[in-house]
This record gives structure tokens, C-alpha cells and sequence, in this order.
């Protein structure tokens, strides 16, 4: 058996024997770059995956070439890079997509991107359309989002045939923008005709607001209608928007109906999203709903040294280790953590280590939080999707009652107000009521694990 033959004998040994995970973060992107009865030289694409294989699967992969027919006395790991995979990298363009020139193309790269014009005049500007940096290559699979990466796998290769909608729920900044976008881009990979539609639910609102304001409706429906995969992110902020809410439950039935994907990402579940129309909480569940949850250490220390890679930069362990011990809930504040210590590092010609790091970690919690009520009071409306003014007003409904006291507690706990500040903040007359809501919020911290997940991702709202 060739090398290359008894390195896909293992690959297909490990696939089925590991977790879809751990298969996809330590093995996928190995090769046999050479070997001896004496020694076994696996390449491995960064220190970080170096030094996970050498303590966690030197005795496995040791074990799996034996089942192969031989057994080397020492295996051994290398970094190593495909020939060809730099330039490619280096070529491949990752910012936002431009509009583009007009060429022959500009039609089929219009669709792609999602900022098509259609020739009836309903302008779909607001729209930036599919990031070409959002791909499953750099999308780092743990326990936590292995099987949200399995379907959404799924769907590319067969969009609309299984898994449909995909509804992909969890708190901020865990990879659901990343891994739904990466769908669309997969598939447009595949199929570079396919019409693919990505947009956040406040776009659409926007759209759909002009599309009655210019009595384009028409040209609104049969745009979204036409599409081979509609993505929709953060669906949250459709709810309380009734005939919004309308418009998008016949733009789903005419999709699910031609047995188009779609693809929809929340912060919270179906159920738990407030004044979402009944008809639409239970055509979200009808595919699959997937609960993505905060990546673990060991998926975290996996994201810090990819990003750190993909800027040939490479960091020590302790580094790697004391970043993602740092941030375990939102992967944005752990990406923008290190690139502040990447380029502190090289306006200052220093060599990233635990005190640099330490350092930059120490004076970011320092750092003054320009917050102002108002943004604290607007920022929890939006994330409840309650108006402010209901927020404000004497209702005691539970959907009202509850974002109101979680407002009152942030403007305790982040500004400092005294009671009757906070009272006058969020409309109220008597500052008990402001002692009242932020008590009861202190005491269901401790004992309510979705309240602390709603502050806590209201905070990472309020500090972004």
C-alpha cells in the first residue's frame, strides 16, 4: 500500500472512531509526509495542532498504522503547509464583496453577494451580502457547534433536500453569523449560478418598509421568492412587527414549498422569543433547530491559534491558554483581544508573551465605559424586540415587565445611577420600584441560568 493509500486507510479509521469534532479539528488537514520502519512524520498545519497531537495522539495514530499493516517505533510531527495553499490564501479576497464592475459576470456575482438591483426598481442596497472570509475551512468545530457544522455540511451539498429551515440559536458572538454564511458560500462554491440571499431581519424590515412606501410589493415578493437559499440572521428583531411578520410567513411557505433552503440564526429559540407570531414559531422547528452553545477551553485555545496563524504569527501555549481562559462566552472579544496584542506587539517590536498579554487584558478591563442610560435602556428594548415606549410605560405585562427590570439592574450595576435616576430613567415615579427590580434581577442571577445568560449577553450588547 502507497503512503498516500495507508494515510486515508487511518483518516477513514479516525473519522469513524472520533467524535465528528475532534475529527474535523485535529485530523482533517493532516498528511504522511514520510515514513520509515523507524519513524512516522505526520504533517500538521500550526504549532497549536503540533502540540494537541503530540500529548492527546501519538499512541492512536500509532495503534492505526499497525491496523494498517506496520507499526513505526516513533511518530512525529511537523507544521506543515500544502504547496499552493499560501498563494491561494493570500489571493482569495475576505473583505466585505464590492459592488462589482459591470462585466458578464455581473449578474450571477450580484446574486451571489445578495446586492442584487432587480430591473423593477426595488433596491436591495442595504444588503453587504455573503463575507468570502466566512468559510467551513476556517470554522472551528468543537463539542459545542459540531452538530450544528454537521447540518449546515448537509445542506451544502444538498441544499433543500433535508434540514429544512435550519433554525441555529445561542448567544453572541459563538460563530452563527460564520457558519450560515459559510453555507451560502459553499454552496455558491458548488454551484456558482445559485441565487443566494443573506440578510439580517432589520434589512428585510427596511426593504419591506420601502417596498410599501414605493408600491413595490410585488417586486419585494418575487425577489425573495426566486431565491435558491434564503439565510436570515438574527430573526429575533422581525418579532412584534405584525405585517412583517406577514410578509415573511408567505415568503417561507412559496420557499418550503419549492423545496428551497432556508436558513435562519436567533439569539434565543423560537419559543422564547417574545410577540413572534404563533405561525411562524412552529414553522421555524419544522426542520431543525440546533442550540449552539459557548465553545469549550479546548475549542477556544483552537480559534486563538488559527487567527493567530492566518496572521504567521505563532504564539506560545501560555499565551494561547491565558486568552482563551479570558473569554469563554463571546468569541468576538476573544479575536478582538488578540488582534490588540498582535498589533501592540508590532508597534512596539515585541514578541507576544503571558505578560504582554496580560498587560493588554489588564488595561482593557480598565478601560472607561462611555455608556449613557438611554443606550443601556435602547440596547435592552432591542434585544427583548419591545419598543421603548412600552418599556417605559405602566404595562405590567411579563414581556414588558421583565426586560424593564433586567434595564433597571444594568443601569445599577454598569452606571452606578442612584434608585431614583433609575426610576425617572425607565419612566417610573417612585424609586421603590427601582430598588424592587433590581433586587429581584441580583437574586434571579443566582438562581435563573436564563436571566444571568440575558445579562451577560447584554453586557457583551453594551461593551461591543
Amino acid at each position: 500500500m502507497s503512503e498516500s493509500g495507508m494515510w486515508q486507510s487511518v483518516l477513514g479509521e479516525a473519522e469513524v472512531s472520533l467524535s465528528r469534532g475532534n475529527y474535523v479539528t485535529w485530523f482533517k488537514k493532516t498528511t504522511l509526509l514520510g515514513y520509515t520502519p523507524e519513524e512516522a512524520v505526520i504533517g500538521v498545519p500550526n504549532v497549536f495542532i503540533k502540540q494537541q497531537m503530540e500529548r492527546r495522539y501519538s499512541d492512536y495514530i500509532a495503534d492505526l498504522l499497525e491496523k494498517n499493516g506496520t507499526r513505526p517505533k516513533n511518530v512525529r510531527f511537523e507544521i506543515y503547509t500544502a504547496p499552493g495553499a499560501k498563494k491561494a490564501e493570500t489571493t482569495r479576497d475576505t473583505s466585505v464583496p464590492r459592488e462589482p464592475q459591470e462585466t458578464k459576470d455581473t449578474s450571477s456575482k450580484k446574486q451571489r453577494s445578495g446586492r442584487k438591483t432587480s430591473s423593477s426598481g426595488v433596491s436591495h442596497a442595504y444588503r453587504l451580502g455573503l463575507n468570502s472570509k466566512y468559510t467551513f475551512d476556517n470554522f472551528i468545530v468543537g463539542s459545542s457547534n459540531e452538530l450544528a457544522y454537521a447540518a449546515c455540511q448537509s445542506i451544502a451539498a444538498t441544499p433543500g433536500q433535508k434540514y429544512n429551515p435550519l433554525f441555529l440559536y445561542g448567544g453572541v458572538g459563538i460563530g452563527k453569523t460564520h457558519l450560515i454564511q459559510a453555507v451560502g458560500n459553499e454552496i455558491v462554491k458548488i454551484n456558482p449560478s445559485a441565487h443566494i440571499v443573506y440578510i439580517s431581519s432589520e434589512q428585510f424590515v427596511q426593504e419591506f418598509l420601502d417596498a410599501i412606501r414605493f408600491k413595490k410589493n410585488t417586486d419585494f415578493a418575487g425577489y425573495y421568492r426566486s431565491a435558491d437559499v434564503l439565510i436570515v440572521d438574527d430573526i429575533q428583531f422581525i418579532a412584534g412587527k405584525e405585517k412583517t411578520q406577514e410578509e415573511f410567513f408567505h415568503t417561507f411557505n412559496a420557499l418550503h414549498q419549492a423545496n428551497k433552503q432556508i436558513i435562519i440564526s436567533s439569539d434565543r429559540p423560537p419559543r422564547d422569543i417574545p410577540t413572534l407570531e404563533e405561525r411562524l414559531r412552529s414553522r421555524f422547528t419544522w426542520g431543525m433547530a440546533i442550540d449552539m452553545q459557548t465553545p469549550d477551553f479546548e475549542t477556544r485555545c483552537a480559534i486563538v491559534q488559527t487567527k493567530a496563524s492566518q496572521q504567521s504569527l505563532e504564539l506560545e501555549p501560555d499565551v494561547v491558554e491565558l486568552l482563551a481562559n479570558a473569554f469563554r462566552s463571546n468569541i468576538r472579544e476573544l479575536e478582538g483581544a488578540l488582534n490588540q496584542l498582535i498589533v501592540y506587539c508590532e508597534t512596539h517590536g515585541l514578541t507576544p508573551n503571558t505578560e504582554v498579554a496580560e498587560s493588554i487584558l489588564s488595561s482593557a478591563d480598565k478601560r472607561p465605559r462611555h455608556l449613557t442610560a438611554r443606550q443601556v435602556v435602547d440596547v435592552t428594548a432591542r434585544y427583548f424586540s419591545v419598543d421603548v415606549q412600552d418599556l417605559m410605560s405602566p404595562k405590567r405585562d411579563k414581556e414588558i415587565v421583565v426586560p424593564r427590570q433586567i434595564a433597571m439592574h444594568l443601569l445599577r450595576s454598569e452606571l452606578k445611577l442612584s434608585f431614583p435616576k433609575i426610576a425617572r430613567e425607565c419612566g417610573r415615579k417612585d424609586h421603590t420600584t427601582a430598588m424592587h427590580s433590581v433586587e429581584k434581577i441580583q437574586k434571579a442571577l443566582v438562581l435563573d441560568p436564563s436571566i444571568r445568560q440575558q445579562v451577560t449577553e447584554l453586557k457583551g450588547l453594551l461593551y461591543a
